[in-house]
């Protein structure tokens, strides 16, 4: 499953919401799969299994996508990976459990993102 490094946060705090009902439908089903089966993530700066869904991908590309890009690597020099890097999700959700939300560093990272206001009090 191709994940871009940012969203390993973003589903760790999901909770139904999302930027339409497609978007939250798919959102739902890839946390559920990400639980119930512990994929391999291959780690990507371009659209994923996310970004599928979503309304803000226009032609593979993310509207927002500068700021995006920035929450990637952000995220990627946190648990010291690389594009490409590729790991269970239990790996991956526990390192960015370790490195970023458990140390308080969440809003050092995506602190501006538009959902912090659903994610930045639950971490």
């Amino acid at each position: 499953m191709k994940l871009r490094p940012h969203h390993a946060l973003c589903v760790q705090f999901f909770e139904g919401k999302g930027y339409s009902a497609e978007f939250t439908e798919s959102m739902c089903r890839v946390t559920e799969r990400l639980a119930s089966e512990d994929p391999v993530i291959e780690l990507t700066l371009s659209a994923d299994v996310i970004c599928s869904a979503c309304p803000h991908n226009v032609g593979g590309v993310c509207e927002s996508n500068a700021k995006v890009a920035m929450y990637d690597a952000a995220v990627l020099k946190a648990v010291s990976a690389e594009k490409g890097s590729v790991m269970p999700w239990s790996r991956l959700s526990s390192s960015v459990h370790e490195k970023i939300i458990d140390c308080g560093r969440l809003s050092d990272i995506c602190g501006d993102c538009v959902w912090a206001g659903i994610c930045g009090p639950k971490a």
